[in-house]
């Protein structure tokens, strides 16, 4: 049986932390390779080499994959899920910008908060902890407000769009992993799941959409794919997952607020970009966000 915790610990803060700054990495790196590998080519690469790391990984751990345990059809649902999301976040670029994208993308915690507590009873949050969850969206709005200015366009509403149905399906790819036989699931079997049915369904998208295939790239294009692969949908997802079966995960949900505020660190100390007024704002009010959420109710 599961030892689940209803509280978040230190190794869990530490590994969330250390996921989010990642993926605010990733973001750099995405941005930096996006003009020479095509956005669903290289997320079938990605996914792909990830698909193919986690199975070694569990022929050596000797973790089963094909045992009938009754997770086939919740773990087919959320690999079309997860595959759905990253097709939204990547057409949804070639629409709107990546600062409205990732306002819009982030409104995943509240489908987690608004429809998990229905069926885990656990999971609910109290008031102060929507205060919480409240303040952390409203910073990373702050901090990305410089892409709301200005005229929008058609073409961008459809890109917020593909955002928002981005960040619902990330909120219920978290419900079906919580809900259902998944949550009894090895990680790596959770993860299987996902990267493998995207990994099938992005070539297929890349070739609807005409995106050219090539694997002679740059140094630093592999380079990046390398880091996409090994530490982002290999190593960093797979903690997720881990930790989505042992954490509450209303409470880890908070904590991916942190990942668009540190792409925005990381573009000032790597990118040199300026560091803002509203870039401050924000990571304080993720911080105070991330703390009520995390608050631990006062003993009677």
């Amino acid at each position: 049986m599961t030892d689940r915790k209803h509280h978040l610990d230190t190794l869990a803060v530490s590994l969330l932390l250390a996921c989010c700054l990642f993926w605010g990495f990733q973001q750099i790196l995405i941005k930096s390779t996006v003009g020479e590998v095509p956005p669903l080519w290289q997320a079938a690469l990605r996914f792909a080499g990830a698909t193919a790391l986690l199975g070694l990984w569990c022929a050596f751990r000797r973790v089963p994959l094909f045992a009938r345990d009754g997770t086939l059809r919740a773990g087919l649902l959320a690999g079309a899920l997860f595959a759905g999301e990253f097709t939204c976040i990547y057409l949804g670029l070639l629409n709107t910008t990546a600062s409205r994208l990732t306002v819009f993308l982030y409104t995943s915690p509240f489908v987690v908060a608004l429809l998990l507590p229905r069926l885990v009873p656990t999971e609910r949050l109290r008031g102060m902890q929507w205060v919480g969850l409240v303040i952390a969206f409203a910073a990373v709005a702050v901090a990305f407000s410089e892409g709301f200015t200005g005229e929008t366009t058609a073409r961008q509403l459809r890109g917020d769009a593909m955002a928002l149905v981005a960040g619902a399906l990330w909120g219920l790819t978290t419900l079906v992993i919580r809900s259902t036989r998944l949550a009894t699931a090895s990680a790596e079997k959770t993860l299987f799941y996902q990267v493998a049915v995207t990994a099938v369904v992005a070539p297929f998208l890349s070739l609807v959409l005409g995106e050219s295939w090539s694997l002679h790239y740059s140094a630093h294009a592999w380079g990046s794919l390398a880091a996409q692969t090994v530490i982002g949908a290999f190593i960093s997802y797979l903690a997720w997952m881990w930790l989505l079966r042992h954490y509450p995960a209303t409470q880890m949900s908070s904590f991916t607020f942190l990942t668009p505020v540190f792409a925005l660190v990381f573009g000032v100390v790597l990118l040199h970009e300026h560091l803002t007024t509203q870039l401050v704002l924000a990571l304080l009010g993720v911080a105070v966000g991330i703390v009520l959420v995390n608050r631990r109710p006062a003993s009677r």
